[in-house]
């Protein structure tokens, strides 16, 4: 079952319209919220910088945060007198032993798409599983009025689902081609009385996008961009940045940005765009064609990028198969968590987007980890300088899963150099500024709302213990057991058992294969 689908995340030459996914079912999950909710005896683990503290106890009432109190020591006894107490009617989560952290932002989640066969109800406990508790929708590929009904929804906790922003893709439900700046300007207004929270870009005429980025920032919203390789010759990250972009996607048009010895990228002379394959093995080679890392070019541009407040969302994770397709495609989670029809979508294709295994091979892979190790640098060092870097999965594509591709993202911020603290950084407060909603979530603080994701064991030592499937571990007795694995995920209050959402997708997943006696293959297998 193949249909034609370019994603909005990649595509150059027009914004398709997805076919509309059926609604997420009415919240049948979740205990609360309560009038006052007490989390006992928890390591805090901010997202604010701040090394684990604990045990802690946090209160909150009304879906708001409003005491954090250090009620003990490491391994002393717990004087119980001194500890918050409960009211009449109140909850106690004991997570005695357990790491908090604030709830996670995934600042690139596509809510599935019919051609992926991939309902809102399965992405969405994917997403909740992995302690996601906030998505931004970088294109509204389900059309906008469906991803604002279910951002309603949500809001009012009336479905299992994250928070969610609505990023509407630039030109979407216009009746014609945006042709002019008068057009731009005219579109990006109806956008914002529509009730977007932002705008996602790829690409147009220097003048159009410079009139489109600044009508946006007049009227306070925020924007990303994936910098497409059809218009990025004129328009780089810096064009961008400079006109009001707050953010970019992956990496394209900043190695752009960085060119000293050319203005366009070294295509081969018969590339073809629409042929895949050329167009990402042709990518994995930008990187070298960029001023090298700390050259005069190089500092120059980092430097403006931070001075503009810029955010960097490299999503690492959607490019890994790249540099190694063998390892994403057998990641263990494939066989119990993805659809068939996803799996199929997947699979090597003219026509789908990021299914360009067409002759795949160790010369790509080669070069796409050279690529990594370049990209890899600079959002490190940009990092290191002050520059902001969230954490985005953007799952559905080249064999990367909601929920579990995000904890990839994190693994691969550590490869890229980030503490672990830092990386919790990423996934949560500095998403949460990113948004604007750093006064909401993002970190555990009073006044904030009640986002919380909690582990029993420490992310910090080992960040696999935040995938659904938890981390391998041997035991003194030379056994093989499973640890980890999010233990609850609380949104707004509301505490969500995360291996039981699981246990759901899975149960979807197998009902889906026992319908047509479908079984998970690798691509050409038998």
């Amino acid at each position: 079952m193949r249909k034609l689908l370019l994603s909005l995340c990649v595509l150059l030459i027009q914004i398709p319209v997805w076919s509309q996914i059926e609604s997420a079912p009415e919240r049948t999950e979740g205990e609360g919220p309560w009038a006052q909710l007490i989390i006992r005896g928890a390591t805090l683990i901010n997202g604010n910088g701040a090394p684990p503290t604990g045990p802690v106890d946090i209160v909150v009432e009304q879906n708001k945060i409003v005491k954090i109190k250090t009620v003990g020591y490491p391994g002393v006894e717990i004087d119980e007198s001194k500890r918050p107490q409960l009211k009449s009617g109140g909850k106690e989560l004991d997570a005695s032993g357990m790491y908090l952290m604030p709830g996670f932002v995934d600042m690139h989640g596509h809510i599935g798409g019919e051609a992926q066969g991939t309902p809102a109800e399965y992405v969405f406990k994917l997403w909740m599983a992995h302690g996601i508790t906030t998505i931004r929708d970088p294109s509204a590929g389900n059309g906008l009025d469906w991803v604002l009904e279910h951002k309603k929804k949500s809001a009012k906790n009336e479905i299992t689902a994250p928070r969610i922003l609505a990023y509407t893709a630039f030109g979407q439900g216009s009746k014609s081609e945006i042709s002019s700046p008068e057009m731009a300007r005219k579109w990006v207004r109806d956008n914002a009385k529509k009730g977007a929270d932002g705008i996602k870009f790829f690409g147009a005429r220097p003048e159009i996008m410079q009139a489109a980025l600044e009508e946006n920032k007049r009227l306070g919203l925020r924007s990303a961009m994936h910098h497409a390789q059809m218009n990025v010759a004129r328009w780089n990250v810096l064009n961008s940045a400079r006109a009001g972009l707050t953010s970019m996607e992956h990496w394209y048009g900043l190695p752009e940005a960085l060119f000293t010895d050319r203005t366009v990228q070294h295509y081969k002379l018969d590339y073809n765009y629409n042929n895949e394959q050329d167009r990402f093995s042709e990518a994995g080679k930008l990187w070298e064609q960029a001023a090298p890392p700390y050259s005069e070019k190089w500092n120059e541009v980092m430097n403006e990028l931070i001075e503009l407040d810029f955010t960097i969302d490299p999503t690492f994770n959607i490019y890994e198969a790249n540099r190694d397709l063998m390892r994403t495609s057998r990641a263990e989670w494939h066989d119990e968590y993805t659809m068939p029809s996803l799996w199929e979508f997947y699979q090597p294709s003219k026509i789908s987007h990021g299914s360009y295994w067409h002759y795949w091979g160790t010369e790509e892979e080669t070069t796409w980890r050279k690529n990594y190790d370049l990209w890899m640098t600079f959002v490190n060092e940009y990092k290191n300088r002050g520059g902001r870097v969230t954490a985005g999965s953007d799952s559905g594509f080249i064999f990367q899963l909601y929920g579990f591709a995000y904890v990839r993202e994190l693994e691969l911020l550590r490869e890229a150099g980030f503490h672990p603290l830092e990386i919790m950084m990423s996934a949560t407060l500095n998403g949460a500024e990113a948004l604007g909603m750093e006064d909401r979530i993002g970190s555990v603080e009073v006044g904030k709302l009640a986002d919380f994701v909690i582990v029993e064991e420490n992310p910090l030592e080992n960040l696999k213990v935040l995938y659904g499937t938890g981390a391998i571990k041997l035991t003194e007795d030379n056994e093989v057991t499973r640890v980890g694995g999010v233990k609850y995920t609380i949104k707004d209050g509301i505490i969500y058992d995360a291996k039981q959402l699981l246990e759901n997708v899975k149960a979807m997943v197998k009902e889906n294969k026992e319908k047509t006696d479908y079984k998970i293959k690798q691509p050409g297998m038998k």
